[in-house]
């Protein structure tokens, strides 16, 4: 997207459901030369009079509006939508990385809310929701066909308050009652350690404003007592957030990144094409040219990007543009697939529109959308199986297609009868796929896991064109394999 026409817009790339966004100034969008629908508009002011006059209780024009512009976008894709004065709300303090709540991602499914990703080191986390979940019951309200922003609502509150959560596992046969109180969730998009073989660890958990500056705060960190020999940067079950500050963490890593592509986007107008270097002008919003003491060796050293289903949106633009300028190895699991860009086009003061406006594309001109990155090497979640159970960007209603591929790639899914895999710390002791990133590293052979998936998803193998093992695709989420052909 274009900074020029666009610089009030908020430029949002964002996982599933899950949004965030750049603070935006416009207050309408003029129409491009197209006449206006007359007859269509006149419906719409009759069916308004028609509902003002005849509904069985009367109703305010301010929710008869609300709800038809609601409705118009909400059945463009699915990271369009109408933002009330709530949702808006929580979108300017998600971008901040604090709100109060129970720290969990949620999407909708079948008419229930669907846990997308619990945030780490919050009460949900902590009381073992996991991906995957369905809530059916908050506290005794069944959540059967209600808006996720109702749901959203009463899973807020004061802090120290308490509140129940009925939810539905793939893997067991009754409900789960769970208690959690409430807290002050304060997102920590980025934690780092050395790791103990010399190699620098980076995660990054969702892309906020401030994700940039600190990335290159925790880097010098990092290499205050030495070059690390290594680096492992994981976004895993990172839903993505700011376009801005993905193209910063890429030019974090990339040598001579005002020179080099970071991602394109390409839309109906000429404000939506747009080629992003990793310039200034293109990641700082305020923070300065917080790139300009990146230390050197984060340019040089060898590196693994860590990726997995919930690595969407900002995630995606960050690993492709590092597997496509050969800078890092990516290990994991296929991504989530959303490859589109969202802008936040306010209405009011308190209220906005999210709408798609356009693709992006990796800078070898890959488009992702609904098929997501291929990781160079497919090891699963643990050393007995895949874990994670998420939706992907092909499941979701009314999703864009790849104008590219198109053999799009839903949800792989759990045989009931197979043992559950152990849930696990990212970055701890027992994180397998860090594990395997670090025998890549020190040149040792890398173990997969339990792998079930698909041979139709491999990669051709570089040296007699067969399927490679590295490259096969395992299950994923808790409704079976779909063959798909990788191009």
């Amino acid at each position: 997207m274009s900074t020029r026409k666009y610089r009030g817009f908020g430029l949002v790339a964002i996982g599933a459901v899950a949004g965030v966004l750049l603070s935006a100034g416009v207050t309408a969008v003029a129409q491009r030369g197209s006449p206006l629908p007359l007859d269509e508009l006149r419906q719409l002011t009759n069916v308004f009079g028609a509902i003002k006059d005849n509904y069985v209780e009367p109703v305010d024009d301010k929710t008869l509006i609300q709800n038809a512009i609601s409705g118009m976008v909400s059945n463009l894709d699915p990271h369009s939508a109408y933002l009330d004065a709530d949702a808006f709300r929580d979108m300017q303090t998600a971008t901040q990385g604090e709100f109060g709540g129970l720290g969990i991602e949620v999407g909708a499914e079948d008419g229930f809310v669907k846990v997308i990703s619990p945030i780490e080191d919050t009460p949900a986390a902590r009381a073992g929701i996991l991906a995957g979940d369905l809530i059916t019951k908050i506290d005794d309200t069944p959540t059967k066909g209600m808006q996720l922003n109702d749901a959203v609502k009463l899973m807020r509150g004061a802090p120290k308050s308490p509140i129940t959560l009925t939810i539905m596992r793939a893997d067991q046969p009754q409900p789960i009652v769970v208690k959690l109180v409430r807290d002050i969730i304060k997102v920590r998009s980025v934690r780092s350690k050395m790791l103990d073989d010399g190699t620098a660890y980076l995660r990054i958990a969702q892309f906020q404003e401030k994700t940039g500056p600190d990335m290159a705060r925790q880097l010098r960190e990092l290499g205050a007592k030495g070059a690390p020999k290594a680096l492992v940067l994981d976004l895993r079950n990172d839903p993505g957030g700011l376009l801005t500050s993905a193209i910063g963490v890429s030019g974090a890593f990339l040598p001579n990144p005002q020179d080099t592509l970071v991602v394109s986007t390409d839309g109906r107008t000429p404000d939506a094409r747009h080629k992003y270097m990793a310039k200034p002008s293109e990641y700082a919003r305020g923070e300065g040219d917080y790139l300009a003491d990146v230390p050197a060796w984060a340019k040089t050293v060898p590196m693994v990007v860590l990726v997995n289903v919930g690595s969407a949106s900002a995630s995606e633009i960050v690993a492709g543009a590092l597997q496509d300028h050969k800078r890092a190895k990516l290990l994991g699991n296929r991504t989530f697939g959303k490859g589109s860009v969202q802008v936040i086009l306010p209405l009011s003061q308190d209220t906005a529109v999210k709408l798609t406006t356009s693709r992006y594309f990796t800078p070898l001109g890959r488009s992702i959308q609904a098929t997501g990155i291929v990781p160079d090497y497919i090891v699963a979640d643990t050393a007995k199986g895949d874990l994670f159970r998420l939706p992907r960007e092909a499941d979701l209603q009314r999703h864009l297609s790849n104008q590219q591929d198109a053999n799009e790639i839903k949800s792989a899914g759990f045989d009931n009868s197979e043992p559950v895999a152990k849930i696990f710390e990212f970055g701890g002791k027992e994180d397998f796929q860090l594990q395997q990133a670090q025998n890549l590293l020190a040149g040792r052979a890398v173990d997969k896991g339990t792998q079930r998936q698909a041979k139709a998803d491999a990669k051709p193998d570089a040296k007699d064109g067969k399927p490679g093992s590295d490259a096969q695709r395992m299950k994923i989420t808790p409704s079976g394999v779909e063959p798909s052909q990788s191009k």
